[in-house]
């Protein structure tokens, strides 16, 4: 009896582990080197992302919002959601965030994926 109750326990928390481990994504691993900023179009996207998304995506991880290093969206699809919000996420209308912006932010986000 005792040992089918370890069993059953070892087993949730196991499945427990796995469940939440899993579901976590990915959550302030460092990066792989440093973030190469030379191309001006993701330099000038990681300084409006600082000012503009880094307060709910810190870094491009999760925070007040999910991490956006894990997701493989296209560019464009990142920009659809920054553009028209969804979920819990606001909309950033052409006055908050011009579309060159937006591209570069877009840029931005690819570059800290194929680091990360």
């Amino acid at each position: 009896m005792k040992t089918r109750v370890r069993i059953v326990l070892l087993s949730c928390a196991l499945g427990s582990w796995f469940f939440f481990g899993c579901a976590a994504g990915r959550r302030s691993e460092p990066l792989r080197g440093s973030l190469d900023v030379s191309n001006p179009k993701v330099a000038h996207g990681q300084v409006v992302f600082m000012n503009q998304c880094d307060k709910c995506h810190p870094g491009g991880d999760a925070g007040l919002g999910p991490s956006l290093n894990n997701k493989p969206l296209p560019g464009f699809l990142l920009g659809f959601q920054a553009r028209h919000g969804m979920g819990a996420m606001p909309a950033f209308d052409k006055e908050e965030l011009p579309q060159t912006d937006l591209d570069d932010v877009v840029a931005y986000l690819k570059a800290l994926r194929r680091n990360g």
